[in-house]
């Protein structure tokens, strides 16, 4: 007979799980949000409304996985006075369906980050390796697509620049669910290939090697920019695509006169949502180039002189002359290759999120 155990410190003060202390700032920001001020700034009132409803997401769901452990509990203990097989199965199936639902909903308690609940913008920049890098690219997006399908997330490409032979020397797109930033930074950094290539007439083994970025996206309060630093040139976009594609001048470019920071949008054929999707892309940007110098200042300050690693390689996908995808960070892996390229790496994201916290490789959190 499976009996399981409540696990009291995810409730207590303090604990993993701090329910009361949870309960306490819902119960804040409700009586905030009832004091007749409260809209005088509606920017900041519409982050509280948004901070208490990420909390109701956070507390409801346990209270009803707490109530599910205990009445499979009390039906263990009416199973002790009489005992039957038939139920004593429905006992132990309803009890591993709230392990399996505990283990998940501990996942979502760590993505607990200022950002981890935002959209997600992620762009795969194909590096040194011609058409093989640009195939790689193309299959990186292909395996991120196929992970947003599955979760019901909402993909819009931004940009996209085609490699020579195929697959993309870079493509830009944006990924839009619950927490999807959360669990799309752990794909942040570099992954490597190794596989017979396709392209080689001589069947050699190729290792090519992709540069994924993954930045949340940012409020127009959060991120403050200054047209009058922006350069902004509007350009025919290229590439194939028709004869609309070819004789408008629909993508555009922004360069932030500053930082040099310059993002080019060109997947739709309005002006004007190729232009707002370039903002956004600059203000992720912007916040990124501010998080890392803080990082770079805070790391001097505690007189750590490493090198802040944002471009390392991550993971390995190994697919001769064996198979197995390795996380370098975390050391989970498996020899389902061709399964985690159709998009199956919740089990990397999980890991990379239960890992032991180290405050140089992520965004602001």
């Amino acid at each position: 007979m499976l009996c399981p155990t409540p696990r009291s410190d995810w409730t207590r003060s303090g604990g993993i799980f701090d329910l009361p202390r949870l309960k306490s700032t819902l119960a804040e920001l409700e009586a905030q949000s009832a004091d007749p001020e409260f809209w005088n700034e509606p920017a900041e009132a519409q982050k509280s409304l948004q901070r208490a409803a990420r909390l109701r997401e956070r507390i409801v769901p346990f209270e009803a996985l707490e109530r599910r452990l205990n009445d499979v509990l009390e039906f263990y203990e009416l199973l002790k006075d009489e005992p039957d097989e038939g139920m004593e199965k429905d006992a132990d199936a309803q009890a591993l369906q709230v392990i399996k639902d505990l283990d998940d909903y501990e996942l979502q308690t760590l993505l607990s980050g200022e950002h981890d609940h935002k959209t997600a913008i992620m762009e795969t920049n194909a590096g040194a390796g011609g058409t093989e890098s640009t195939d790689w690219a193309e299959m990186l997006m292909r395996m991120y697509l196929r992970w947003a399908e599955r979760k019901g997330c909402k993909v819009e490409l931004l940009n996209e620049t085609p490699g020579e032979v195929t697959g993309y020397r870079n493509v830009g797109f944006s990924v839009t669910g619950p927490n999807a930033y959360g669990y799309l930074k752990a794909e942040n950094g570099v992954h490597r290939l190794v596989r017979i290539s396709p392209f080689d007439s001589a069947s050699r083994r190729h290792t090519s090697f992709v540069k994924v970025t993954v930045l949340p996206e940012m409020e127009d309060t959060e991120v403050q920019i200054n047209m009058d630093e922006v350069k902004e040139e509007t350009l025919r976009a290229g590439g194939a695509g028709g004869q609309h594609v070819n004789k408008t001048e629909s993508a555009v470019r922004l360069t932030h006169l500053p930082t040099g920071i310059a993002v080019f949008c060109q997947s739709d054929r309005s002006q004007h949502k190729n232009r707002a999707s370039a903002l956004k892309i600059l203000a992720a940007r912007l916040a990124e180039l501010q998080s890392v110098k803080d990082e770079a200042k805070r790391r001097e300050l505690a007189g750590d002189q490493g090198p802040a690693e944002w471009g390392r390689q991550i993971r390995s996908y190994v697919m001769q002359p064996y198979t197995m995808v390795k996380d370098h960070r975390t050391g989970q892996e498996t020899g389902n290759v061709l399964g985690v390229l159709d998009g199956d790496i919740d089990d990397f994201i999980a890991a990379f999120l239960k890992r032991p916290k180290d405050a140089g490789d992520e965004f602001i959190d």
